[in-house]
């Protein structure tokens, strides 16, 4: 006849615990959102952002409506390219009573890990009509060359 142990048995979980710690969570979020201000710039502004690759270069273009290229930081390092800068309150804004505001305005930073080395030397930016345009040359190692086959 086989003895069960106290001890062996696994301690009872409170299934409402997880719950208010997810719940304190959210209230220092909104807490920290609100401490903030409703007209001051919050850091977490991403611009959206497309990645695709052409045969023998990676493009990357980030929507930045009212940035200027002056207010731009663009760097890469090993595997990351970060883009950084800030998106200026326009200045005819004063008077306004917004109904909806979905573009914020503020600091930005974002860095995206590459999908493929970069050549590094070789990155070229543009900005034009709101579109930032980074294109960055595939580095000679994962660039895709034809090989001869020779005959005899």
């Amino acid at each position: 006849m086989p003895y069960v142990r106290f001890i062996d048995r696994p301690t009872f979980r409170n299934p409402w615990a997880e719950f208010e710690r997810i719940r304190q969570g959210l209230d220092e979020l909104s807490r920290s959102y609100f401490e903030k201000g409703e007209g001051q710039s919050r850091a977490n502004v991403y611009p959206a952002l497309n990645i695709y690759e052409e045969a023998d270069r990676l493009i990357v273009t980030a929507e930045l409506p009212w940035v200027k290229a002056a207010d731009l930081d663009l760097s890469i390092e090993g595997d990351t390219l970060t883009i950084q800068g800030k998106r200026e309150r326009k200045p005819d804004e004063s008077g306004v009573s917004y109904h909806r505001r979905e573009i914020e305005t503020g600091s930005f930073s974002r860095a995206i890990a590459l999908p493929v080395k970069v050549d590094a030397e070789q990155v070229g930016a543009r900005l034009a009509n709101g579109m930032l345009t980074i294109t960055l040359m595939k580095a000679s190692a994962v660039t895709p060359r034809q090989i001869q086959v020779a005959t005899e």
